[in-house]
Formats: C-alpha cells, structure tokens, sequence
C-alpha cells in the first residue's frame, strides 16, 4: 500500500500553492511543457478517454492572439505571462477510444449522441485541466486558470482547422510572482459542503 505524501509536497500542492495573477521574469522551457504533460497524462478519465487538447501559446504573436479573446484584465495577464495555455475538449474523442481503451473495443460506440458526447468531454477535460494545475505545482511552477474570456473567439482563433475541439478554459503558467497574489480566501470546514449519508 502506498504511503501518504510527506506534508511538504501536499502543500506544495494544495494548502499553499496560489493562484498567480503575474509572474516573475524568469523563462519556461519546452521540456518543462512536455514534464507538465507526462504527468497529467497518467490522471484517470472515463474509459481513458482523455479529450483534452491543449495550445500551449509560447509566442508573443499566440499571447496576443489569446489576450484578444479575454476581458482586458485577463488579457493582460495572458500577454504577460511566460506561457498561456487554452485548455480544449474534442467532442468526438471517441473515434481514439479503440486505442485508448482497448479493453473494449465496442468503446467508440458508446457516445452516439452528440449531446451526451459534449458532457463526457467536458467533464473529462476540465478533470484534465486540474491535472494540468497539479501536475505543474508538483513541478515547481504556477498556474492562473481563468474563464473571462469568449468561447466562441478562441475556438474560431486556435480550432477553427478542427470544429470538433472546443475550448473549455485557458491558464496562465510560470513563476508566480508573490506581489500579485490576494490574501488567502475562505475555505470551509467539512462540515459545510459534506454530507454523509
């Protein structure tokens, strides 16, 4: 049986890990990009789906072209930050299951709908999204997940050569810088938002 974390990685994690709204003047590497990915690649999704799609925006010509789609504040954030990533959904990643899950090779054809398609990928994905933000903490970097930005204009700006990917939410990541950072908001006891049953 596996042994817990030693409590200097869970709050490298979780307990004092922050959200960054700016980040220091210091460089990510490619190879840092592919370390974020070898690790979020391995966290569970339904029947190993994994619809996520991620555009790692390096360049100052993809940040820009990012920033476009966000409110200002946000856009200013994307623009300034060492990598901006858009966390996207493929709504037909069921064409990979025969591959990705080939345990079962009637897999592909459990989604006929669509609709029901839609929700699978974007649950999945947004789990993805939160392998991505832990994966990169265990690394030593910061992220600044974020919505405040327009669907449609990302999607017509990073997917429009393959419809069937659609943006579920961006992130920044890099160093964050601590000067940016807000006080530490609430977060409840157990009691609050658990039930047992």
């Amino acid at each position: 049986m596996s042994e817990p974390l030693p409590d200097a990685c869970l709050d490298r994690i979780f307990r004092a890990a922050r959200t960054a709204n700016g980040y220091l003047d210091k460089p990510v590497s490619t190879g840092q990009l592919h370390e974020i990915w070898e690790l979020m690649k391995w966290g569970p999704t339904s029947a190993n789906m994994l619809p996520a799609r991620l555009v790692w925006c390096v360049s100052d010509e993809a940040k820009a072209k990012l920033a476009a789609c966000a409110m200002p504040s946000n856009g200013d954030k994307i623009i300034k930050a060492p990598v901006s990533v858009v966390i996207g959904m493929d709504l037909d990643f069921h064409e990979n299951l025969p591959w990705l899950f080939p345990h079962d090779q009637t897999a592909q054809h459990w989604f006929p709908d669509p609709a029901v398609r839609e929700i699978h990928a974007l649950r999945n994905s947004s789990l993805q999204g939160a392998y991505f933000i832990v994966a990169a903490r265990a690394l030593g970097l910061d992220t600044g997940p974020m919505s405040g930005f327009s669907n449609d204009a990302v999607d017509q700006a990073f997917f429009a050569d393959t419809p069937r990917v659609r943006s579920n939410f961006i992130s920044t990541l890099g160093y964050g810088d601590p000067a940016t950072i807000f006080g530490r908001s609430p977060r409840p006891e157990f009691g609050k938002f658990n039930t047992l049953v």
